[in-house]
């Protein structure tokens, strides 16, 4: 994918699978806007990416956003629209996570989920759509393969991953006659801050699921993407204990809710 003089967006780009994912879109001649609401990690990320550029012509610039404010996300996303110009690529890598019991997750921590992970993709959409329109381009919205599999202390995570694939999909199919593409991306377990500050809340069984299907790099999941992006694809699934997850829950979803059920039942008899 040529991306030398164009410009990539990303939300959620001061961390983990957006910082990587605007670091190497860098490496490539990109220009890049990322969007986060921590002022201090997104000047961190900038002089991160910063390193990765390599021509002068290149505007990085960084732009504190919460994604679940329609009202700033227009405005916020006017004013890069103006000083880069619109995105040949939009990322959608702002996220929550969080893993609970479901009988004590709180109402605003599920809502606050679902307002960042689904809503925030929606107001990202909404605000750049009008400026992609004329050139086309390419959405990439992340999800997890939590989307497609419900596992043990995600019911509010695995439901907004679901609700972006969902969207991701209907998009695909409005967006085609303006020349633009729509991506879904589901990383595994990929090993992020977000990733381990849930530890603090996670059940042990979700621990234990998670232990089995093991941890990858958030620069091996941008890879994945930036390759998929180059092939169109709609669904983006890095590595291959993933594809197998999805494969067999299409198909054979029996076996992965088995696997599950015996990884939870070990760790509830000890």
């Amino acid at each position: 994918m040529q991306l030398k003089s164009k410009a990539v967006y990303i939300t959620g780009g001061s961390s983990g699978i957006g910082l990587a994912c605007a670091e190497q879109c860098a490496g490539s001649g990109a220009s890049i806007a990322i969007f986060a609401r921590d002022k201090k990690r997104l000047r961190d990320a900038l002089d991160s990416i910063e390193k990765h550029r390599i021509s002068d012509g290149q505007r990085i610039k960084g732009y504190s956003l919460d994604v679940s404010e329609p009202d700033d996300v227009d405005r916020v996303m006017r004013n890069a629209v103006s000083e880069i110009g619109p995105p040949f690529i939009l990322i959608n890598s702002a996220g929550l996570g969080g893993a609970y019991h479901f009988e004590v997750l709180p109402y605003r921590r599920f809502d606050q989920t679902m307002k960042i992970n689904v809503y925030g993709i929606r107001n990202t959409v909404a605000a750049l759509l009008p400026h992609m329109k004329g050139g086309g381009g390419h959405i990439a919205n992340v999800s997890s393969i939590g989307g497609v599999i419900g596992v043990f202390g995600y019911s509010a995570y695995s439901a907004s991953k679901f609700a972006v694939i969902g969207m991701s999909e209907c998009l695909r199919s409005e967006l085609k006659r303006y020349g633009i593409n729509v991506s879904v991306l589901l990383p595994p377990d990929t090993d992020t801050p977000m990733m381990r500050s849930e530890d603090a809340t996670k059940p042990e069984e979700t621990k234990a699921i998670n232990k089995s299907g093991g941890l990858v790099s958030a620069e091996f999941v941008a890879s994945a993407l930036i390759r998929g992006l180059e092939k169109r694809r709609f669904m983006i699934i890095p590595g291959f204990k993933g594809r197998m997850i999805v494969l067999l829950k299409r198909i054979l979803p029996a076996i992965p809710e088995a696997v599950m059920d015996r990884t939870i039942r070990k760790v509830q008899t000890g």
